[in-house]
């Protein structure tokens, strides 16, 4: 997820107070445990023996987002990457010994500046982004990407043994591929707009990412308005769409027809569903919930009620618990929390 994020999200579309709990109407979501409190806390995803989670944050002393992990249960929360620049997209390795995250410090120490938003809501895709690794405890960091432009939005297949992230490299932004050494990097796709987000199917045989493609028949203002921004370094994601592909990038599918901002999307352990948010039945755009559908674009399914802002799903291999990150119940503006739920079906 691009890092600026959590930061425009509280600034554009987040309440300016704190959320009231409200009656529960969320049938698939019981035994609801919160694991952050204070804070912005996003992106938690869990180590593949699921005793750990790795997650980013801007909290105590932070001016940006660090990776920092926790047990399952949210506690010993510890620092991982090296507190300088800004970080995004952290995921554990198969074995849990060694971590992969992006960061912008060697661009410089200090968080990079915000966009200007007189340009609207924008993201920053800054070009001092590069992919890391480090063991778990954060030190033997080594870096991944060496490329000119913006590395990140990095997730791993324990069954290719493949790294799929988004890159600037080629001019535009893609999705690729590589090894867990950096090597044999391969382009998925090549379509003009954003392509991001992606994660693998379960048993490795798809990507599920969000995209925006400018309309190139209809509107060539809105494909030229990409170029600008992307010049420099900025993206509009007001409408993103959840596509899907194979692993190899054939058979590239749109599932969502919705019109606006649909993010983080996740595969259901049995890889016959997507679960992802979106701000579709909000006018405005500033409620985001969950919500499921099928691989053919069927059964759109709403799961989260409660709350302005329900985020990066993601389920436990055996379907049994989703970890997401909400607004519900926040104790002060803009706070972000993690949360874990037993899921029911």
């Amino acid at each position: 997820m691009p890092q600026y994020l959590l930061l425009l999200l509280s600034l554009l579309f987040l309440p300016s107070t704190p959320e009231k709990p409200k009656g529960s109407n969320e049938p698939h979501l019981a035994n609801i445990r919160q694991l952050t409190f204070g804070g912005q806390n996003a992106e938690a995803y869990l180590s593949w023996d699921e005793k750990k989670i790795v997650f980013q944050a801007t909290r105590d002393s932070f001016k940006c987002d660090q990776i920092f992990t926790m047990n399952i249960d949210g506690s010993d929360v510890k620092l991982i990457s090296n507190g300088e620049g800004r970080t995004t997209c952290s995921y554990f390795f198969p074995g849990d010994t060694t971590i992969l995250y992006a960061s912008t410090f060697l661009g410089g120490k200090n968080c990079p500046p915000p966009p200007d938003y007189s340009r609207g809501y924008v993201w920053p895709v800054y070009p001092s982004f590069d992919i890391f690794t480090c063991r778990a405890d954060g030190s033997n960091l080594r870096r991944l990407t060496t490329t000119p432009g913006y590395d990140a939005e990095a997730t791993i297949s324990d069954v290719l043994k493949r790294i799929v992230f988004t890159s600037i490299r080629d001019g535009d932004l893609d999705i690729y591929t590589m090894n867990f050494d950096g090597t044999d990097v391969k382009r998925l796709t090549n379509e003009l707009g954003y392509d991001g987000g992606p994660f693998f199917s379960w048993d490795g045989k798809m990507i599920v990412y969000r995209a925006y493609h400018p309309d190139l028949r209809r509107d060539s203002a809105e494909a030229a308005e990409y170029r600008k921004l992307l010049s420099e370094n900025l993206v509009k994601p007001e409408k993103m769409e959840i596509f899907v592909m194979n692993s190899d990038g054939t058979d590239k599918r749109q599932l969502t027809h919705l019109g606006k901002a649909s993010f983080g999307p996740f595969f259901f352990p049995d890889n016959k569903r997507i679960i992802f948010s979106s701000n579709y039945e909000d006018p405005q755009g500033r409620n985001f919930q969950l919500y499921t559908i099928n691989l053919d674009g069927s059964g759109l399914h709403k799961v989260t009620s409660e709350g302005t802002y329900n985020f990066f799903p993601v389920f436990t291999r055996d379907g049994k618990h989703l970890i997401f990150c909400s607004n519900r119940g926040a104790k002060s503006v803009h706070e972000l929390n993690v949360f874990i739920a037993d899921w029911v079906e």
